[in-house]
């Protein structure tokens, strides 16, 4: 029956008119660097350059290498990149993957010798996109989803609260996401490790149930940030009439006011000693070319 339907023509992409096959199930990953327009126009490159290696040497490290060697519809944002991959690998890029970001950028942060530190949201999403192999595959409204969780008023308060020198991540992962991965329990992390929030944006129609982690907290999950090029975190960011379908407990703050307070198992540490397994001394470029 599919080799019968796919022989069927084209026709309108207008929705609702026919029955298709519905493009395969991806999981989105998405980074933005903070700050990255409040920099001179000078760094601007390096930055832009810096993010999709970084994130290389994590998955290297992490074990996920296949991951990066099989992305689709990879794409720089300028500021940040964004990637599909296979849906089964979700519980491994939450964790340890965003475990090991955070030590990857620690590392690159205290070598880093002057070059301008990176501290990143990430964003991860799932849900059914094309993959068409061009500059137009990956889209969707489960990628647009992606960019405005990651633009979204909880993830962006993260890093403007808690102390650059120790959080460099800071993750939203869509409801679904969370719902299958970590809910489910298929990935190495308690759900007591993600805190619950409205994820909305500033001028945008937009607002989703959503899921914040933090690898290595440094603070509270405040309600305001500071003015610029951080959004206003409010008291309540729920939309009128309440939260979403599950009931009215939807605030950007952790139970008793903390997120992710507390050990963090696994072996977390900030050390900048050891690189994909080997001692680190040198530059910053050391780092990214050791992870492979």
């Amino acid at each position: 029956m599919r080799e019968h339907i796919g022989e069927l023509p084209r026709g309108s992409a207008a929705p609702f008119t026919r029955s298709r096959l519905l493009p395969p199930y991806r999981g989105v990953l998405a980074v933005d660097a903070k700050g990255f327009t409040g920099h001179p126009a000078i760094e601007h490159e390096a930055i832009s350059r810096a993010v999709p290696e970084l994130l290389k040497a994590a998955l290297a490290r992490a074990g996920l290498q296949e991951l990066w060697d099989d992305r689709v519809f990879p794409n720089s944002t300028g500021d940040g990149y964004v990637f599909g991959f296979d849906t089964a690998l979700m519980p491994f890029v939450i964790h340890p993957l965003l475990l090991v970001l955070q030590d990857v950028l620690t590392d690159f942060n205290v070598l880093s010798h002057g070059v301008v530190p990176i501290r990143l949201r990430v964003s991860l999403n799932v849900g059914p996109l094309p993959d068409t192999g061009d500059e137009f595959g990956g889209n969707g409204t489960v990628r647009n989803d992606t960019h405005r969780l990651l633009d979204s008023r909880p993830v962006k308060a993260v890093l403007a609260s808690h102390k650059e020198n120790i959080t460099h991540v800071a993750a939203i992962l869509s409801d679904r996401c969370y719902e299958d991965a970590v809910a489910g329990g298929y990935t190495g992390r308690h759900p007591d490790h993600f805190v619950e929030v409205a994820a909305t944006v500033d001028g945008k129609l937009f607002s989703q149930r959503a899921w914040v982690y933090v690898p290595q907290p440094s603070g509270p999950l405040h309600e305001e940030v500071p003015d610029g090029d951080e959004a206003e975190a409010r008291e309540d960011t729920r939309p009128p009439g309440g939260a979403g379908p599950r009931g009215p407990r939807v605030r950007n703050s952790a139970p008793r006011g903390a997120i992710n307070t507390g050990t963090v198992h696994g072996g977390q540490s900030v050390s900048n000693h050891h690189v994909a397994g080997d001692h680190v001394e040198g530059t910053t470029a050391d780092i990214v070319r050791g992870q492979g």
